[in-house]
């Protein structure tokens, strides 16, 4: 219906409502404009992919390490010159050198590691870990795996997911590789904190969930240790495994 303006109206009224016709005056304004839709977002940073909390990430370390410990219990380091990120079953951390007589230490808060050779002592609030070195291996990187941003992979049946660095997109090798499919996919929640994300389908006719935490993580076949601990569900289906960020 026309709008009027106000005072036009106020001239109006009492003959339009004599003849029952109001809202149908015999010459109308000239009617709004609607305003034009919104522009679709064009800029590099709708089609880039997010940034992954940096607990995923081994930063400048070559190598993981896994620890065994006493009482039963797996850690992850990544040493390098600046500091030392250590993952358990309770999160991620990264501590800073500190001064000790011999050995190597860090700390963060009450949090230590001191060690000596293969061996090291853990200790916190929740107590004491007493660890040997079992396992370790080289990090991925940007050289081995171009344009990948997050790895993945698990056992029974064999797996494995990418991240593309450049846009949001997973690609997926599924069942020993019988099946491969590629999909966008969005953000659902992000915890740079804790180092936690969870990844959703961008096709609503495709679903699958993707859960991504900063965790100690051991490869049920070889052992290699990982810093995090991947679920991917995907129709019906639950893949369990270990991943790594892959820094630039």
């Amino acid at each position: 219906m026309p709008r009027i303006a106000f005072a036009a109206w106020r001239r109006l009224a009492p003959s339009l409502m004599v003849f029952g016709l109001v809202g149908c005056a015999a010459s109308s304004p000239e009617p709004d404009v609607a305003p034009p839709p919104p522009e679709a977002d064009t800029s590099d940073d709708a089609a880039r992919a997010p940034l992954l909390p940096s607990a995923l990430f081994p930063g400048d370390a070559e190598h993981f390490v896994g620890w065994r410990c006493t009482p039963d219990q797996g850690l992850v380091t990544a040493h390098n010159e600046d500091d030392l990120r250590l993952w358990s079953a309770h999160g991620a951390y990264r501590l800073s050198p500190a001064v000790v007589a011999s050995g190597a230490r860090y700390e963060q808060g009450d949090l230590s590691f001191w060690s000596k050779g293969d061996e090291a002592v853990v200790e916190s609030s929740r107590g004491r870990l007493e660890c040997q070195q079992d396992t370790r291996h080289r990090a991925l990187t940007r050289t081995s795996h171009p344009d990948v941003m997050f790895q993945a992979r698990g056992n029974e049946p064999g797996w494995h997911i990418e991240l593309a660095n450049d846009t949001p997109r997973i690609a997926m090798s599924l069942d020993y590789g019988e099946r491969e499919v590629t999909l966008p996919y969005r953000v659902t929640s992000l915890d740079n904190e804790t180092g936690r994300v969870t990844l959703a389908s961008g096709q609503s006719a495709r679903p699958f969930e993707l859960r991504i935490e900063a965790r100690a993580c051991f490869d049920d076949m070889s052992g290699q240790p990982w810093p995090a601990r991947v679920t991917l569900s995907l129709n019906g289906e639950t893949y369990r495994g270990c991943g790594q960020g892959i820094a630039p």
